[in-house]
């Protein structure tokens, strides 16, 4: 490393050193991948190798992380892989105060999880499909739901299209037709309203002065959350592989 070498460039020369003392190489996500234009494809990595015949690509856990149990439950995800999730437990408090149900607090500690800890686009779907084998049905519904309703006001409920949104996105924004598309087929479902009531409950300019612990929600996650007995990922459940790849998201193949 040089003084005058970016951050960027600083972290890229850690890693590799690192890479060349554990005998191992870590390949990026292959979304990371694309956004540089390199597939990442073993002919790109085989090069490396050869250059160090005692490396291997990372096929296991990553040491660069925590370790996860091997039975890992949501918590486990919370305090392990996830990235930062004070604006989800801010959410469920709020959603708490305002007396909701305990599916629809569930929902809230929930409705950002694929962003936290997956990835941030359509996180509403994807965060919707992480849970589905394990929640309510309506739980499902109002996450997916969510991602499309914030952005159309309610006024019944008070809601309106967050101003952060506007420094976002900017003033002129307009959402993609599916998104239209699939609101004009929310507002009209019966669970319409546990959707609108994430968007209600949803802190989008969270306060990094308030502390909310997990352990707030044990209980509510206990009692809602149909944790499998064989662990997250492990559960042979149609999305198991997904639990998987946030288990291990350096993971070559």
């Amino acid at each position: 490393m040089t003084d005058t070498m970016t951050l960027s460039q600083r972290a890229d020369a850690l890693e590799e050193k690192m890479a060349r003392d554990l005998d191992y190489i870590v390949v990026k996500s292959r979304l990371h991948s694309w956004a540089e234009g390199d597939m990442s494809s073993p002919g790109s990595v085989v090069p490396q190798l050869k250059a160090n015949p005692n490396a291997r690509v990372l096929m296991g856990d990553d040491p660069r992380l925590p370790a996860m149990p091997e039975k890992p439950t949501l918590i486990d995800f919370f305090k392990y892989r996830f990235g930062p999730s004070a604006h989800l437990l801010q959410s469920a408090r709020h959603a708490v105060k305002n007396g909701l149900p305990e599916k629809m607090v569930l929902a809230c500690l929930l409705h950002d999880i694929a962003g936290v800890g997956f990835i941030r686009g359509d996180h509403g779907y994807w965060g919707a499909q992480l849970v589905e084998p394990y929640v309510d049905a309506e739980v499902t519904w109002a996450i997916r739901a969510h991602q499309v309703l914030r952005f159309y006001a309610d006024e019944s409920v008070g809601y309106e299209y967050p101003e952060a949104y506007v420094t976002l996105f900017g003033a002129d924004y307009e959402t993609d037709p599916y998104i239209d598309e699939d609101y004009k087929r929310m507002k009209n479902h019966k669970w319409y309203m546990s959707g609108r009531m994430i968007t209600v409950n949803d802190i989008y300019s969270f306060d990094p002065n308030v502390h909310v612990e997990l352990e707030e929600f044990t209980d509510i996650i206990g009692r809602n959350f149909r944790q499998p007995s064989q662990g997250l990922g492990f559960d042979n459940s149609p999305v198991a592989h997904m639990w998987r790849a946030i288990i291990r998201p350096a993971k070559y193949l």
